[in-house]
C-alpha cells in the first residue's frame, strides 16, 4: 500500500525533476527522430482492397476470399460505356474494339469484344483489373486511354468497381494535407484566444503534432508487420481524434499548472502537484476514450473493427506525450512561458467574476428548473431524430457528383440496372449444374452467366446480373431470395459481390450498433463510478450524454437534410457518432464533476458545502473545458470540408455534439443536476455523508 501511494509522486517526479526533465527531453528528442520517417510511410499502408472493408464472416467476404482460387484473381471491372443518342455509328465501334486491343495488356484477364445494347445506343467494354492498392492509378489509365481520340458526339464514360475506386482515390488524395493544415489552424486560433500569449499556445499544438507522429508510426509498424488494417479516410478520423485530445489533456493540464504556481514558488514543485491532482481525470478521460473505441473490437465490420485500436493507439500516445513531454517543457521554460500574465508565487487567485462564476449563481437559485429546461430544449432537437433515413445511395457518396455515378446512369439507361456491379455466386464445381438454374429463377435476375471453374476444379463461380441497382431495396430483396433458392440444390453457394456486399455491409452495421452501443455504455459507466467514487452522480451524467447524442443527431439531421440536400444518413454515422460523442462528450463532464468532487471534499460539511464546491468547481474548470470543447468541435468540423459524405456527416454530427456538451449540458444541465441532487449526488460515497472537510492548499517555500 505505501508503494502505491508513492508512485504517483515518483511518476510525477519524472518530467518535473530538476536534472530529470532533461532526460525526459532527450528521450522525447530521440522517439520523434525515430517515429518521423516511419510516419510519413503511413499512407503507403492504406488498404483499398474490399474484402478487407467487408464484415467478417459474411457470405460476401467469403466470396472475395475465395476469389484468389479462380483465374484472374481478384478482380475489380472497369466498365467503359461508349453511347451516342440515335445510335453507335462504326467509327464508334471501331473505337471501342481499338480500346479493347490497347487496354489488353493493362487487363488482369481476356478483354472481350464491346457488347451492343438492345437499342442500338450504346457499347459497353468491359477491362478486368486486378483488386489491389494500384487499381485506381490502372483505373485512371483505362479512361485516359478512352478518352483520347473519341470521334465528336460520343460520350465514354468509366463506372463499375475501377471507377469507383477512382473517385474514391481522387477524394481522399487531395485533401488529406489541406486537412491537416486547416486542423492546426483552428486549434491555434483557439489556443490564441485562450491564453493571449505569443509563445504558450504553440506548446500544446506542438504536442498534439508529435503525438500524431508517434501515431502515425507505430500505425504504419503495425500495419506492415501485424497485418493492422488502414483504410481510406481512417487518417482524416485519425487526425482529427489525435488533435482534439492531446490538446484537452494539455490544456487541462495547463489550467492545473498555473493554480499550482500560485501555490508554490518553485516550478518543479508546482508541476509536481500540478502532475498528482490532474493525472486522474486525464487519465481516466483516455481510458474512457481508448477503451470506448476498442470496444469496435465486437463489431463485424472490417473498417470498424480496425479503427478501434488504431484510435486507442492514438488517445494513448497522446496521453503519454502530454503526461511527460509537455511537464518537462514548462518547467524548463519556466513562468514566463504564460506571459503576459505569468502567475506569480503567493499571487490570490482571479477574482470570481468570471463567464462561469456568473452563470452559477443564474443557475444556483432554482436548479431544477434549469435542469428542466435544458432538457427540453435537447428534447426538442432530439425529435429530428424520428425523421432520419439511412443508407446513402452510390450518388452521394461523394458530396459532388462522382464521373463513376454519370457513367452508371449512362449505363442503366441501355442496360440492366446491376450491369456494373453484377453477383458473384461461388459453388463446389458438383453443385454449380444445379446452382445456375435455381438462381436464373430468381425474380430480379436478369442474366445468368455460365459456370467458370476455379484453378483446382474444385469451385465453379457464376456471374449474374441484376435487373435493379446494386444500392436498391428491390436488388437486396432479390439476394436474399437467391440465398434462400441455392440453399436446397446448393447448400455450399455463397452469393457476394455487388447488392450482396451492399446488403451485407448493411446487416453488419445494424450489428455493430446493437453489439457496439450498449458496450460502450457499460465500460464508460464503470469508469465514471471508479473514479467518482459514486453510483449516482455516473449514471446522471450518462444520462446526459446519452441526450445529447440524440439532441446533436437529431439537429445535424436537419441539417444534413434540409441545408445540405442529403437524401440520408451513411450507415456509419449513427454508430460513429455515438462512440465519439459518447467517449469524448463525457470527458467534459468527467474533468468538471472530478474537480467539483474535489471542491466538496475540501468544504464544510452539509448542504452549503456541496453546494459551494459545485459552483467552484464550474468556476475554476469552465474556462479550460470550453476552450478544449471549442478545439475539439474545430477538429472534427474540419471533416466537414472532405469531399466524402461520411466523413462530412461525422464531423459535422461530432462538432455539434461537443459544443451542446461544453456549452449546454456540462455547463448548465450538469451543475444543476447536482446542486438539485444535493449531496445524494455522490452516493453511496463517503461524500454523500456530513464528512469533515480536507484541508485546502496553502502556498509553499520549496
Amino acid at each position: 500500500m505505501l508503494l502505491s501511494r508513492k508512485l504517483p509522486g515518483r511518476l510525477a517526479g519524472l518530467p518535473s525533476g530538476r536534472r530529470a526533465k532533461w532526460a525526459v527531453l532527450l528521450l522525447w528528442v530521440a522517439i520523434v527522430a525515430v517515429a518521423v520517417p516511419f510516419a510519413g510511410k503511413l499512407s503507403d499502408a492504406v488498404q483499398s482492397k474490399s474484402a478487407a472493408e467487408l464484415p467478417r464472416g459474411a457470405q460476401s467476404t467469403r466470396v472475395e476470399e475465395l476469389a484468389p482460387r479462380f483465374a484472374g484473381g481478384e478482380l475489380a471491372p472497369g466498365l467503359l460505356v461508349y453511347a451516342r443518342d440515335g445510335g453507335v455509328t462504326a467509327a464508334d465501334r471501331a473505337k471501342a474494339r481499338a480500346d479493347a486491343g490497347a487496354l489488353a495488356p493493362l487487363a488482369a484477364g481476356r478483354v472481350e469484344p464491346p457488347a451492343a445494347s438492345r437499342d442500338g445506343e450504346a457499347l459497353l467494354l468491359t477491362v478486368p483489373l486486378a483488386d489491389d492498392d494500384d487499381l485506381a492509378d490502372r483505373a485512371k489509365t483505362v479512361r485516359d486511354r478512352a478518352e483520347r481520340g473519341a470521334p465528336p458526339g460520343l460520350r465514354i464514360m468509366l463506372t463499375g468497381p475501377a471507377g469507383n475506386a477512382l473517385d474514391m482515390g481522387d477524394a481522399f488524395g487531395k485533401v488529406d494535407g489541406a486537412l491537416l493544415a486547416a486542423t492546426a489552424v483552428l486549434v491555434m486560433l483557439v489556443l490564441l484566444m485562450t491564453y493571449r500569449s505569443p509563445l504558450l499556445w504553440l506548446l500544446p499544438l506542438l504536442n498534439a503534432a508529435i503525438s500524431l507522429q508517434v501515431t502515425s508510426a507505430v500505425v504504419y509498424l503495425l500495419a506492415e508487420h501485424a497485418g493492422l488494417y488502414v483504410a481510406d479516410g481512417m487518417s482524416a478520423i485519425l487526425n482529427a481524434l489525435v488533435f482534439g485530445v492531446t490538446t484537452d489533456y494539455a490544456l487541462l493540464l495547463l489550467a492545473r499548472y498555473r493554480e499550482e504556481l500560485r501555490a508554490h514558488e518553485d516550478r518543479h514543485a508546482a508541476m509536481r502537484a500540478a502532475l498528482r491532482r490532474a493525472a486522474a481525470p486525464i487519465v481516466a478521460s483516455a481510458a474512457t476514450v481508448s477503451v470506448g473505441l476498442l470496444c469496435l473490437l465486437a463489431a463485424d465490420m472490417g473498417f470498424n473493427y480496425a479503427l478501434g485500436p488504431i484510435g486507442a493507439i492514438g488517445v494513448l500516445c497522446g496521453l503519454l506525450v502530454v503526461m511527460s513531454l509537455l511537464p518537462a517543457t514548462l518547467v524548463v521554460f519556466g513562468r514566463w512561458v504564460f506571459w503576459p500574465r505569468i502567475p506569480r508565487f503567493g499571487d490570490a487567485p482571479p477574482a470570481r467574476t468570471g463567464l462561469w462564476e456568473r452563470v452559477g449563481r443564474l443557475v444556483a437559485p432554482r436548479p431544477r428548473l434549469v435542469w428542466i429546461g435544458c432538457l427540453a430544449v435537447l428534447a426538442a432537437l432530439s425529435a429530428g431524430v424520428l425523421g432520419i433515413s439511412t443508407g446513402l445511395d452510390r450518388d452521394h457518396t461523394l458530396t459532388t457528383t462522382p464521373s463513376s455515378s454519370l457513367g452508371r446512369h449512362l449505363m442503366a439507361e441501355h442496360f440492366p440496372g446491376g450491369q456494373d456491379r453484377p453477383l458473384t455466386v461461388v459453388a463446389d464445381a458438383a453443385a454449380a449444374p444445379a446452382a445456375g438454374p435455381a438462381v436464373a429463377r430468381v425474380p430480379g435476375v436478369a442474366r445468368v452467366g455460365r459456370p467458370a471453374p476455379s484453378t483446382d476444379g474444385r469451385l465453379a463461380r457464376i456471374d449474374v446480373v441484376l435487373d435493379d441497382a446494386p444500392d436498391s431495396p428491390a436488388a437486396w430483396r432479390t439476394v436474399r431470395d437467391m440465398r434462400a433458392a441455392l440453399a436446397g440444390p446448393a447448400p455450399s453457394a455463397v452469393v457476394g459481390a455487388g447488392a450482396a456486399s451492399e446488403l451485407d455491409l448493411a446487416d453488419a452495421q445494424a450489428h455493430d450498433r446493437r453489439a457496439v452501443i450498449p458496450l460502450v455504455l457499460g465500460v464508460v459507466l464503470v469508469i465514471l463510478m471508479v473514479l467518482l467514487r459514486a453510483l449516482v452522480a455516473p449514471l446522471l451524467v450518462m444520462a446526459t450524454v446519452i441526450v445529447s447524442y440524440f439532441a446533436a443527431l437529431g439537429g445535424s439531421w436537419l441539417l444534413f437534410r434540409y441545408a445540405l440536400d442529403l437524401p440520408a444518413l451513411d450507415t456509419q454515422v449513427a454508430l460513429m457518432g455515438f462512440l465519439f460523442m459518447v467517449a469524448l462528450g463525457v470527458d467534459y463532464n468527467l474533468f468538471l464533476v472530478s474537480r467539483v468532487r474535489e471542491e466538496v471534499g475540501r468544504g464544510p460539511a452539509g448542504p452549503a458545502g456541496h453546494r459551494a464546491g459545485v459552483l467552484r468547481g464550474l468556476a475554476v474548470t469552465g474556462g479550460v473545458i470550453s476552450s478544449a470543447g471549442l478545439v475539439l468541435a474545430s477538429t472534427f468540423g474540419v471533416l466537414g470540408l472532405m469531399p466524402v459524405t461520411m466523413m462530412v456527416q461525422i464531423g459535422l454530427l461530432v462538432a455539434i455534439g461537443v459544443l451542446l456538451d461544453t456549452f449546454l449540458v456540462r455547463s448548465v444541465m450538469v451543475p444543476a443536476l447536482a446542486l438539485d441532487a444535493g449531496r445524494g449526488f455522490w452516493w453511496p460515497g463517503r461524500l454523500a455523508r456530513a464528512v469533515p472537510a480536507e484541508a485546502p492548499p496553502v502556498p509553499q517555500k520549496v
